[in-house]
This record gives structure tokens, sequence and C-alpha cells, in this order.
């Protein structure tokens, strides 16, 4: 008796073949750099995209550098999309290394004012902390999106516009907000802040620089306990994802108390569990710079 494996070994090729090959109606992929670049990025593609950070929960931005699969990852990708401004110094190492011929590469942030570094030469990149900088990004990252997916044009110019208009009404919270406050100055111990206090007329009095897990010197301490006992400041900021140390250390110098004041350089586990989204963040930062400002 003959067996005739021919057929059946067809149909396993052609099954392996359909397993390794996307479906042509599969969602395109858009990898983002970091929290509020896949932030932004899906609520521009709703469900018409696959958005994916590369950054995870729990981890901080700056901290943060690909690995191999990482890059071999963005391979698959219809755009990748991040911050720029130096925010992501791995960002053209991995570009360079994964982009083909059609992958749609966006900075966010370029175009946009950028805030210089009061005493040196850089610029910070925290440009998603000023709500009306965050609309300019959703705009860059809507056009990528149209580049790379132009069949998806009317789904993200609609939800582009709607997640806009969110943003423009926290802008008006904020300005309302920190309108009438008995203090202006913002003592925090990451120098994250400048497009934040830029906007609403605030003043930045930073412990460390742009690198959060940087340690001040015993002389750049004092002279920020110094400033905090002249200003009467009753509040030290300190961000979720590094260590509160140093600002409970400052607060007990000045007999402050330590609030958040979230930089959203990345989520938490638990925020990421609890679906908390750059809106719900931004507005949690209001309600403690109220707080630590006196603001009526």
């Amino acid at each position: 008796m003959r067996i005739h494996f021919l057929p059946l070994l067809t149909v396993l090729v052609l099954a392996v073949g359909c397993q390794q090959s996307p479906a042509p109606d599969a969602k395109p992929l858009v990898i983002t750099s970091f929290y509020p670049m896949y932030d932004f990025t899906r609520q521009v593609t709703g469900d018409r995209a696959q958005v994916v950070s590369l950054v995870p929960p729990g981890v901080h931005g700056h901290d943060w550098e690909p690995s191999p699969q990482d890059v071999a990852r963005l391979r698959q990708a219809r755009v990748f999309v991040y911050n720029g401004a130096g925010f992501e110094p791995w960002a053209e190492k991995v570009i360079a290394e994964a982009a083909g011929p059609s992958l749609v590469v966006v900075a966010a942030s370029a175009g946009l004012a950028r805030a210089p570094v009061p005493g040196g030469p850089e610029v910070d990149p925290h440009v998603w902390l000023d709500p009306v900088l965050a609309q300019g990004e959703v705009e860059a990252i809507r056009g990528a999106l149209e580049r790379g997916d132009a069949a998806g044009k009317a789904v993200y110019g609609a939800n582009a516009r709607a997640f806009q208009a969110k943003l423009a009404a926290l802008h008006e919270r904020f300005q309302a907000g920190l309108r009438d406050c008995a203090r202006r100055e913002v003592v925090v111990t990451h120098k994250a802040f400048s497009y934040l206090t830029r906007r609403y007329q605030l003043e930045q009095v930073a412990v460390m620089g742009l690198a959060p897990e940087s340690e001040p010197s015993p002389a750049a301490l004092a002279t920020i306990v110094r400033f905090a006992r002249q200003r009467k400041v009753t509040a030290i900021f300190v961000e979720p994802l590094i260590s509160p140390r140093l600002a409970e250390t400052l607060a007990r110098e000045v007999e402050a108390k330590v609030l958040s004041l979230n930089p959203i350089e990345g989520v938490t586990t638990d925020e990421a569990a609890a679906g908390k989204g750059y809106t719900d963040l931004m507005a949690q930062n209001l309600e403690n710079l109220r707080v630590g400002l006196g603001c009526k």
C-alpha cells in the first residue's frame, strides 16, 4: 500500500506559512519610546493600531537601554514615535540599526519651543509637561500615523482632535488652578519642570539637574535650604519613580511636607494596572501643586 505524504506535507507548509506571515488585515504595529509617547499615540490610534512602549511600567525613562529584542521588534513596526530633545539618547542608534525604507519615524517634540536649562548648554527635554506643547506633540504623532497608515487618516484625525480638546481643557484647569497662590516657588529634586513652570508663571528651584538620580553637593544643598527658609517654602516635591530620601531630608531641614510631582517619565506598575493616563497624572500634579503652593 502506498501512502501519499505530499498533500499532507503541503498542508503543513501552508499552515506554518500562515502562522509566520501577518494577516492582511492585521493592525499596524506602532512602537513608542516611553510612557507619554505611548499614551499620546494610543489616544490617536484608538483600536486601529497595536501600540507598544519600549520602556515598561515601573522603569524610569532616563535609566532604560534597548535590548537586541527591542531592535528586532522595531524592524516589524510601521511607525516609531519618540520624544526627542535628548531624552532618549539611544534613539538615533536604534533607528539607524532598525529602520527600513517603510518605517515612519517621528520625534514628537521637533519644532516646538524648547526650554534651555539655566547655567548650561542643555535643553530640558520634558516638553510633554506643558499641556499646550503636548497638543503639538499629538499633532506630530497624528501626521506620522497618517503617513504610515494612510487608510486610517480619518480615524487618526478625529481621535487627535478629541484628545487635543482634552489637553486644551487641562491647560485651562492649570491656568485657573494656579492663578492665585500664596507662593510660586516649586522646589523639586529633579530639574524636569521647566516647561510646566514657564507656562504657568511659576519658579522652578531644583536640587539636582536633568538626571534624576544625581546627587547634589553639600554646598548646593545648603543653598537650597537657605532659599527654602527665606521664601517660607512649605512643600518639597518629589517624583514617584525615584527614592524620596533626598526630598525627605530637605523637608526635615526646612520643616516642610513632601508632595509628589510627577514628570511622567514612566508609570508605576500600580498606575499601569489602574489604566491611568497622562491627563489623570497631570490632574494629580495640579492638585498637589495647589496644596504645596497654597492656592485658592
